[in-house]
């Protein structure tokens, strides 16, 4: 599959995560979490060479090895902390990077934390992605609460008002679509991440996912969940 752009791929894990202690190397499904998002990435036309798994822990690097790649980077102990942002760990990527002659015109962030990601899906954000005219190409999916309908705020009063508009309609289906960023997948221009955080993007673009491959892995109830869907759909198989 012939890629879109000239993507480095950079793929977060670092070994200090709290809310599901060692998730990225623990076996979700038979396997490891962070090889749902390698194969992913490998199935979407990547170089392995240029996908750069951003890791300050020696365990998973050598697990994600285990999935046909090359992992010599490693992040600085400085960026190893739960307060690091994802703008200071990606720029320390492409620092890297430059400093090896590795050529990108486009950052794609991949969270191992979404496994049932698919290729498709990274594909259709790069698609999305405009050069020239984007700050960025994000995965979203339908949000859980529309602020049109069902999302409130409270007034000085302490009352609750809907978030936007009269507060009128009586359906969710006649309110404007919401979304939500699903934690998938990020197509970011260098030139931008250089320049201002993620947040602070004036030009994002949507690509839409279904909610069924949103799942975003950070408590142990996500976990359980993940673990049901997997063990449902070997069992329709």
């Amino acid at each position: 599959m012939a890629l879109k752009h000239n993507p480095l791929f950079i793929i977060p894990a670092r070994g200090g995560s709290k809310g599901i202690p060692r998730k990225n190397i623990r076996p979700l499904g038979g396997k490891p979490l962070i090889h749902y998002t390698i194969e992913a990435a490998i199935a979407a036309g990547a170089d392995p060479g240029r996908v750069i798994v951003s890791t300050d822990d020696d365990e998973i690097a050598a697990v994600a090895a285990t999935c046909g790649i090359d992992v010599p980077y490693r992040r600085p102990a400085a960026l190893g902390g739960d307060t690091v942002g994802s703008r200071e760990v990606i720029l320390d990527v492409m620092d890297w990077a430059d400093t090896r002659g590795i050529s990108y015109d486009t950052v794609v962030l991949l969270q191992p934390t979404s496994p049932f990601r698919r290729a498709e899906d990274i594909t259709a954000c790069l698609d999305a992605y405009i050069p020239g005219e984007t700050d960025m190409a994000v995965t979203v999916s339908e949000a859980t609460s529309n602020p049109y309908y069902n999302c409130f705020e409270t007034d000085e009063a302490g009352l609750l008002h809907v978030s936007k508009g009269d507060g009128l309609l009586t359906r969710r289906q006649d309110a404007p679509p919401a979304w939500e960023y699903n934690g998938a997948v990020y197509v970011i221009n260098p030139d931008s991440i250089r320049r201002m955080p993620l947040g602070a993007f004036p030009r994002r673009r949507p690509s839409v996912m279904p909610r069924e491959r949103s799942v975003d892995l950070d408590t142990p109830l996500d976990w359980e969940i993940a673990e049901a869907i997997i063990n449902h759909t070997k069992a329709d198989r």
